[in-house]
């Protein structure tokens, strides 16, 4: 049945580590529970429950449910636990040390991870995004994106990036084709870019908890609400589907909070 449920996934337009994340949890399950019963469903739910944080939980409850789906016993499809959002953002770095880091980045030559940066804060696009965007895109100056359910979201490439990684191009003479490559020419992975910010946080001295692919998104975010304050259209950009999501970039940092409690807290 996994076979068929890989088979099933394929044809959903899922990430390759949302498929492989499902297809772990599904095998994981039917190693446990030999039978689909409600019992054994609501017996793995407390499992999950019981060691995983809730998004991870709603994770795993998704790849269950899809597996019910295909084996048509959706009556059995189980609801997902409640996520309490924080009144904070975490770990997103900061707008002075994604400057810092570009600049060094820049100034040590190492010029395709200066605009794997900026891409992914003038974009704010995801890691698998990032990914996809390619020579003609630069010159188009925007990529469209066809989520599930076949809604598109553009992720315009701004003016001075756009410009900047033209000259680029044209250095390496590459007109056509993905713009982040390894080293053997093929196109770069999310965790081989995760792991190599790790490392440039370490060699520039920066908190590594906040450099990670999806913290320059939310930089992203951030920085647009504060130069161009409108929550609906930053929604758009991000292709979130409701715009409650987008309502946590008005909330500030926790190290936003901790300075102001510092600075205004004298009592």
């Amino acid at each position: 049945m996994i076979t068929s449920y890989k088979s099933f996934l394929s044809r959903q337009d899922l990430a390759a580590n949302t498929v492989r994340s499902y297809e772990y949890t599904v095998t994981h399950f039917l190693e446990k529970y030999k039978e689909v019963t409600r019992e054994n469903l609501l017996s793995y739910k407390g499992f999950l429950v019981e060691h995983y944080k809730p998004q991870t939980v709603n994770l795993r409850l998704n790849a269950i449910n899809k597996y019910l789906e295909l084996i048509k016993k959706d009556k059995l499809k189980m609801r997902f636990v409640k996520v309490q959002q924080k009144n904070f953002l975490e770990n997103v770095i900061s707008d002075a040390d994604y400057k810092f880091l570009k600049a060094k980045l820049k100034r040590d030559g190492y010029i395709s991870w200066y605009f794997v940066v900026w891409f992914l804060t003038a974009t704010g696009a995801r890691i698998s995004e990032l990914l996809q965007i390619k020579a003609e895109h630069v010159q188009q100056g925007y990529l469209d994106i066809y989520s599930k359910g076949g809604k598109l979201r553009r992720l315009y490439i701004p003016k001075t990036l756009r410009t900047e990684a033209l000259g680029w191009l044209k250095d390496k003479g590459l007109t056509s084709g993905y713009l982040f490559l390894n080293r053997f020419g093929e196109r770069i992975t999310a965790r081989g870019i995760a792991q190599q910010l790790k490392l440039f946080a370490v060699k520039y001295g920066i908190n590594t908890a906040v450099i990670y692919p999806h913290s320059f998104r939310h930089r992203f975010a951030k920085n647009f609400l504060d130069r161009f304050n409108d929550l609906a259209l930053l929604a758009d950009l991000m292709g979130h589907e409701s715009i409650e999501t987008t309502r946590i970039y008005l909330r500030r940092t926790a190290t936003e909070q901790q300075a102001i409690v510092d600075k205004v807290v004298n009592w």
